[in-house]
């Protein structure tokens, strides 16, 4: 049989040893250090007196991963690793009169024992060997952490990118849980991807201690009435290769254990590397901050909670509830149901799952994922089995550090939901790109563009096209009134003002329309950028009125214009020939006969305005159309202007914000 020995000490370079008084058949192999975790072991061997401490492995998780050794560990005991039968053979034929093994180091020789309480066994040095034929001792460092699945890849992708997106839109505050997650997600990949982590946590007097020795098999963790008993996380480590893991717990070596010689009886728990955490709910300050921070980088957690305080209002508002969607790897254990009588356990046990209900923790029963919640005594081993072959299934699966990163993924995503989710359906619709334009259009006075173009156009066909007599008479009356002929005053400056005044309305009222729905901060940032691309926007618009408002040159003529200018031309020669003709019979220069004369007449008068009146009528309809187009003109250009300006960055934040929506579904979405 393979003889234990149980080890125990601090790295002080000392170590105390059984004296010559204890007999020749026996060896003890206890360091006891005031303090220390009691534990003790005994070693036999067989009638030639052998020891355990030649053949015995040191602890592997007291050294940094990749197999060198560290100051900080002490001195590995030294023997006869290579010829371990050769060595024990001459240490039981040399004993000294002491009752000491020849060879065996002397006190103060610089030997150490690595820290912590170890269980080690007598074994030939070959069945250390690694893999590769190695000692375990001397294993070399292989990375050996492994890509996540597609799916989660996709979601830690898309997460990624989401927070890029959102950098310059929402505040640091709100992006580091989501940051911190991914960076976690990275460190985690990076190591073992063979070991899961779990960690022990409970109140004080929960009896998660004493559940972490009985899952050791030796009593590792102090146990006490003291409180707090456990100061510092401590680990347990079923198999090599968890240092990293271990390192980024910020677990130092001296607090790293390994149960019965590497744990080598329990197949299924390799892999396994079990934290013991100081109590939940300590009176210290700092024990608290030791829970929260290793809490978040654990793969699976074991809730430790007893028949009295298993309802604690700490327990369920700090952590069960926020952590309601890890459900997948929690453990929740009812312990000391040795304590209750009859069938209490299972109505403590039943009213648990109630409170894990309204938690909104799912309880993983029939089949379907959530919670394990079962109960057990770790002081007589009741239900203790139970749990080490769900922890083994567990670790045999390894798949805990992925359900961990992908339920810390959908906890950022609950708590981004705020920021990305809309209510309705955001966007700028072409009603409010229409009433924009409008209004705008308004704003530089493009109706009243349009009816002075008009009116132009129909003051220059009145010109060309009226009788001469009429124009001389309208002439007449503008010189004869005060002022008349004196150029109009300009507009008053209330009204550039009151047109910077409808810019800036029409510019709320879009901004208004379009973040309608989205989430606050993108709401926000669509105001901002209108408010932005409208600065200069009434000095330009106003310069447009300027250049399109009153068109220069030429007016247009239509094809019949030339021929009505002529006809009002024959009825003014009309006229005149007429006057003349009658004058000329009047001084009797010419035969008398008043009626050709008078009929010549009257032709040139009622032809001249009857010709101005058909040329206005004619006009109407190229002057509504020169009107109309100024109108458009202007109305395309303050458009133009405005969309540049003012819709075309509210519509980049908008594709934006539907960019980072659809980067948000597909990290909540989870397959």
């Amino acid at each position: 049989m393979t003889a234990v020995t149980a080890v125990t000490g601090e790295t002080e370079g000392r170590r105390s040893r059984t004296g010559a008084g204890e007999g020749a058949g026996s060896a003890s192999g206890a360091e006891t250090e005031p303090g220390s975790p009691a534990a003790t072991g005994s070693s036999t061997g067989t009638s030639g007196g052998g020891t355990s401490g030649p053949g015995s492995r040191p602890d592997e998780e007291t050294r940094p991963e990749g197999g060198h050794g560290s100051s900080e560990d002490g001195e590995r005991a030294r023997g006869s690793g290579e010829n371990g039968s050769a060595d024990q053979a001459s240490r039981t034929a040399g004993r000294n009169e002491g009752g000491r093994e020849t060879g065996a180091p002397e006190e103060g020789d610089g030997e150490q024992w690595a820290d912590g309480l170890i269980a080690r066994r007598a074994v030939d040095p070959s069945e250390l060997a690694g893999e590769e034929g190695s000692l375990v001792g001397d294993e070399r460092h292989v990375p050996i952490g492994g890509p996540y699945a597609a799916p989660l890849r996709g979601r830690l992708d898309a997460l990624r990118e989401l927070v890029g997106l959102s950098r310059t839109r929402l505040d640091e505050k709100a992006l580091a849980e989501a940051g911190r997650v991914l960076d976690e997600a990275a460190a985690r990949q990076q190591l073992s991807a063979r070991h899961t982590v779990v960690a022990i946590a409970g109140a004080t007097g929960s009896g998660k201690s004493t559940l972490f020795n009985a899952l050791a098999g030796v009593p590792i963790s102090e146990t006490g009435l003291r409180r707090p008993t456990t100061s510092a996380p401590i680990s347990l480590s079923w198999s090599e290769g968890a240092a990293g893991l271990l390192d980024r717990l910020a677990i130092p070596p001296r607090l790293r254990r390994r149960p019965l010689a590497g744990g080598s009886g329990d197949e299924a728990l390799q892999g396994l590397v079990l934290v013991d955490l100081p109590d939940h709910d300590s009176a210290m300050t700092v024990h608290r901050e030791q829970v929260d921070r290793v809490l978040k980088l654990v793969d699976a957690v074991i809730w430790v909670v007893d028949p009295e305080k298993y309802a604690d209002a700490a327990l369920h508002e700090r952590y069960l509830r926020p952590l309601a969607g890890h459900a997948e790897i929690t453990f929740v254990v009812l312990n000391q149901i040795d304590r209750l009588p009859g069938d209490a356990a299972d109505q403590v046990l039943d009213d648990l799952r109630r409170l894990l209900d309204e938690d909104g923790m799912a309880v993983g029963e029939h089949g379907e994922p959530g919670a394990t919640v079962l109960a057990l005594s770790a002081l007589t081993g009741e239900g203790v089995g139970e749990l080490r072959e769900l922890l083994g299934r567990l670790v045999q699966e390894k798949t805990a550090a992925a359900r961990r990163v992908s339920a810390d993924i959908d906890a950022a995503a609950n708590r981004l939901r705020p920021m990305y989710v809309a209510d309705g359906r955001p966007g700028l619709s072409e009603r409010a790109r229409d009433d924009f334009t409008a209004r705008l259009a308004n704003a530089v006075g493009a109706t009243a563009v349009g009816e002075e173009a008009e009116r132009r156009w129909r003051r220059n066909a009145g010109r060309a096209c009226g009788t001469p007599w009429l124009r001389l008479w309208r002439w007449y009356e503008r010189v004869r009134m005060p002022g008349g002929g004196l150029p109009q005053p300009t507009e008053p400056a209330e009204e550039e003002l009151t047109a910077r005044q409808r810019v800036e309305q029409a510019v709320r009222t879009v901004a208004d329309d379009a973040s309608h729905g989205l989430p606050a901060p993108w709401a926000q940032a669509v105001r901002e950028a209108a408010v932005r691309g409208a600065e200069g926007l009434p000095e330009e618009l106003d310069d447009l009125a300027a250049e399109l408002g009153t068109p220069s040159g030429r007016l247009p003529r239509p094809a019949w214009w030339p021929a009505a200018v002529l006809v009002q031309a024959c009825m003014t020669l009309l006229q005149i020939f007429g006057g003349l003709w009658l004058v000329g019979q009047i001084i009797g220069v010419l035969e008398p006969g008043l009626l050709p004369p008078v009929l010549v007449m009257l032709a040139g008068i009622i032809g001249g305005p009857l010709v101005e009146w058909a040329c206005a009528a004619a006009a109407r309809g190229p002057a509504r159309r020169y009107g109309q187009d100024a109108e458009r003109r202007l109305r395309e250009a303050a458009a133009a202007c405005g969309r540049a300006k003012v819709l075309d960055p509210i519509a980049a934040e908008l594709l934006r914000y539907r960019e980072v929506r659809e980067q948000y579904g597909a990290v909540s979405f989870r397959r």
